[in-house]
């Protein structure tokens, strides 16, 4: 699989009904209280300009705005990820303060050197298929002084067999690293890691209400209340149920990465 389908399958997996339904509005672990503790630790005001990368459907852009009164660009790889961020925006009347864009984390071109006070990456950096280049485009992007918050699955330990060949189905999770992983590709593009706070009870709670809402949408399907063509479903509960058993043996967790450009 080239770098640009796993993009592409990353892109279209998380702008589906499916996902939508299992994950509901905010697509990361620990929801916007976790966006908001992040734009806490990344010192987010007014005055502020921020990147968020990988944004999804807007909501934590939204939410940061809204919070903080800050200025925050968005660049998602889903055209159509982006349409709905942008009719968010509309609704909440928030255009004056969101700006979102189709782009590539691992190409931020359309940016000028030091533009940004901070940068936001939730749940997608393990999704890179190239992280070293979309770290050093985070550096480059960041002003001196500024920040990166990244939250993101962490992993202890080799994964399982079976879990493996889950993860390689749905291609996004597949690249889970250590908390050490993340610290390095920060560290080697020259930044210095500030904080790390591990969430693992976040994930838990997430994968939690991701298998109860799929019972309620396999249900509404079976009772043809509910329209989800395509849908592999003894394989995506397969994949829910075997998520759920890592977390709770610690083999998959969540964490906060706070860190600084000198």
């Amino acid at each position: 699989m080239t770098s640009e389908s796993i993009k592409a399958c990353c892109a279209d997996l998380y702008a589906s009904d499916l996902a939508r339904l299992a994950l509901g509005d905010s697509f990361h672990p620990g929801g916007l209280e976790l966006t908001q503790r992040l734009g806490l630790l990344l010192g987010l005001g007014g005055e502020s300009r921020v990147l968020d990368l990988a944004s999804g459907r807007g909501a934590s852009a939204l939410h940061l705005a809204r919070r903080f009164g800050c200025q925050v660009v968005s660049v998602d790889y889903s055209i159509a990820s982006v349409g709905a961020a942008r009719e968010a925006a509309e609704r909440d009347g928030l255009t004056s303060r969101l700006h979102f864009q189709v782009g590539d984390a691992e190409d931020l071109a359309a940016f000028a050197n030091a533009s940004f006070d901070a940068v936001l990456c939730e749940c997608a950096f393990c999704t890179f298929p190239d992280k070293p280049a979309a770290m050093r485009e985070i550096a480059r992007v960041l002003r001196p002084g500024g920040r990166l918050g990244l939250s993101d699955l962490i992993r202890h330990g080799p994964l399982p067999a079976d879990l493996q060949g889950l993860l390689a189905w749905i291609a996004c999770i597949g690249d889970a690293l250590p908390i050490e992983g993340y610290v390095a590709h920060c560290e080697a593009a020259g930044l210095v890691v500030e904080q790390v706070q591990e969430e693992d009870d976040a994930l838990a709670e997430l994968v939690r209400e991701i298998r109860g809402r799929l019972f309620g949408a396999h249900l509404l399907v079976s009772l043809k209340h509910l329209e989800l063509p395509g849908i592999d479903w003894p394989r995506v509960t397969r994949m829910a149920r075997r998520a759920e058993r890592a977390v709770q043996e610690g083999i998959l967790g969540y964490a906060l990465i706070v860190a600084t450009k000198p």
